[in-house]
């Protein structure tokens, strides 16, 4: 029963597949019409060689060789191949011209698709593993689909001609070379059909080696400064030796394809060779064959043939090229999402935030916040803190709503934060992480990515404030210093003043900072705490801080556990209750003196 119901699933798996192909060919459909046309100029073309070389032979072989009659039969064959040369080169570029932008067209949806899921897909899959079905399967796709175009159409035309020109040679031939054939489309049916698994376990070892070298290059830090490379190696060897051994079997038995149909199809060949030569001698039936003719009926039993060892071949290119495609269009086919269409935008917000009975989990078997109830003011320094998952990013997530609770509502300005367009809603809250994130660019555009039109004396300005102008102007170029994602030599605290500076020029109604001065001197950090004050006057804030000892002068400390609200107040009065708060922060000053 299950293996049945995973024969149902494959099979609507590949018609799905074939339907959203079909969709995508459609944007070309002229295109397409053009190779169909060219494709069938260029098998008659090559059809008609063996007939006049046939006659050529004839010609020969005749008592009177009449050389004017050979001439001409030998101009018509060079024609004809220079003829088929053409179409076949214009077949080719059509084909990389449909497939090229097909690629294209699959790429920048899938690429659109990822801008549009939710975050939830994101932290559930690798993103090497993402990155793989984008770039790595879709060029295993466009190379199966070129080769589908340029045989499988050419092939399926040459078998059809093939056949029609020996019936009206030789009915008896025909009729040995049809009954045999069908061995040879059994044999690379039977071959094909166990090759698929592998090409899918190969595809899916491919993905999970991809990610694990993203993630280890991304974190070579870490695993340098943990002694970590030795283990990698080892888990890295594992994963490579699997791939190795998935791809050689499915090369291996892929590979039996051809040489199997080459052998059944030789076979058909010694029979057409007997059977013509039997005709030539005996003339059953009143038959009547010359060798001319005979020569037309081995090119075309050749010619009629072929088309089954390439499609065969196609065959097994085709299916790692749906593998890839089913893989990548999963991709495509993912829910976005939910976009409120009668969302409003927030305007002159004010920065009231209201949580009403929120509960969230990531994961159906783990709750985290529960009953969650907050109110928090118009220009109220709002301090989160607590244990490691306690829920402290959570309540980040859910503001700027990368999740959306499972149940309750969050409130902004006395309006539903599901009502409210996300774009209007990020852009009233400027956020700064513990992890910086920069992009390829100077350091101006990384540092008004949230306002392109500000000029560079608004740049300067908000960098002084933030007390990055100094290392700014130290860099070889300035302003104008091109650095890639990975800072270019920045030092972390150097990248984070970045990222605060981003936050200043913008000078959003609201403010979010996760551990936003975790990697910044003390010194610097003083500075900085000075900054956010001026930039803090006024603006709902949220802090997220470990180091209790920056969040003194907050409105509210809200202390989480297990995702609920334990204790809140301002740090002097949570102090005289003794409660967890008093703990955590007695620890801390504890552990501080010690060093």
């Amino acid at each position: 029963m299950t293996k049945n119901k995973q024969i149902r699933d494959n099979n609507y798996s590949f018609r799905k597949t074939i339907k959203m192909l079909k969709q995508y060919l459609f944007n070309y459909k002229l295109l397409v019409a053009l190779t169909f046309l060219l494709a069938f100029l260029s098998v008659v073309s090559s059809l008609l060689v063996p007939v006049y070389i046939g006659k050529c032979i004839d010609t020969i072989t005749n008592d009177y060789f009449n050389i004017s009659e050979f001439t001409n039969n030998a101009l018509i064959i060079v024609l004809l191949v220079f003829i088929t040369f053409i179409l076949k080169w214009g077949l080719g570029i059509t084909n990389n011209h449909i497939t090229s932008n097909i690629t294209r067209d699959i790429r920048k949806d899938a690429f659109n698709k990822i801008t549009t899921l939710p975050l939830k897909y994101i932290d559930t899959n690798p993103s090497g593993k993402i990155v793989s079905r984008v770039i790595s399967d879709v060029d295993t796709f466009s190379d199966g689909l070129l080769i589908g175009f340029t045989e499988l159409f050419t092939g399926v035309l040459t078998i059809i001609g093939t056949f029609v020109m020996m019936v009206i040679i030789n009915w008896i031939i025909s009729l040995i070379v049809a009954v045999l054939t069908p061995l040879s489309i059994f044999v690379a049916k039977f071959i094909a059909s166990k090759t698929h698994k592998y090409f899918e376990r190969q595809t899916e070892d491919k993905a999970t080696e991809t990610a694990f070298i993203d993630e280890m290059i991304n974190n070579l830090k870490v695993v340098q400064a943990f002694s970590h490379e030795d283990e990698n190696e080892v888990e890295f060897k594992k994963m490579n030796d699997r791939l190795a051994k998935t791809s050689l079997n499915a090369v291996f038995f892929s590979s039996l394809v051809n040489p199997s149909t080459r052998f059944v199809n030789n076979i058909i060949y010694a029979f057409v060779c007997f059977a013509g030569a039997f005709i030539i001698i005996k003339s059953p039936l009143g038959l009547v064959l010359t060798i001319g003719s005979l020569s037309t009926l081995l090119s075309y039993s050749k010619e009629f043939m072929k088309p089954f060892n390439e499609i065969s071949g196609v065959i097994t290119e085709l299916q790692n090229a749906f593998v890839c495609a089913e893989k990548i269009f999963d991709i495509i086919n993912e829910q976005s999402e939910i976009v409120n269409k009668d969302a409003m935008e927030l305007e002159n917000t004010k920065g009231n935030i209201e949580f009403q009975h929120v509960y969230f989990s990531y994961t159906r078997d783990k709750r985290l916040i529960e009953d969650l109830n907050l109110h928090i003011k118009k220009g109220m320094k709002v301090a989160i803190v607590g244990p490691t998952g306690s829920g402290k990013t959570t309540i980040i997530n859910l503001l700027m709503r990368f999740y959306d609770p499972t149940s309750g509502d969050i409130l902004v300005d006395n309006i539903n934060n599901k009502e409210i367009t996300k774009k209007s809603l990020r852009d009233n809250f400027g956020m700064v992480l513990q992890e910086t994130w920069l992009q390829h660019g100077t350091i101006l555009d990384n540092i008004r990515m949230g306002k392109p039109e500000a000029t560079l004396e608004e740049v300067v300005k908000a960098s002084k404030e933030t007390h990055a102008h100094n290392f700014i102007e130290k860099l070889k170029d300035g302003y104008y210093t091109v650095i890639d994602e990975n800072g270019n030599g920045l030092s972390s605290g150097e990248m984070q003043l970045l990222c605060i500076t981003r936050v200043m020029l913008l000078m959003p109604p609201m403010l979010i900072l996760d551990e936003a001065t975790s990697s910044i001197d003390t010194r610097t950090e003083m500075k900085i705490q000075d900054a956010f004050n001026k930039l803090m006057k006024g603006k709902t804030s949220f802090i997220v801080a470990h180091r209790l000892s920056t969040i003194k002068e907050a409105d509210i400390i809200l202390v989480l556990k297990d995702g609920k609200v334990i204790e809140q107040g301002n740090h002097n009065s949570l102090l005289k209750e003794k409660g967890f708060y008093y703990e955590l922060f007695n620890a801390q000053f504890l552990n501080s003196n010690n060093y």
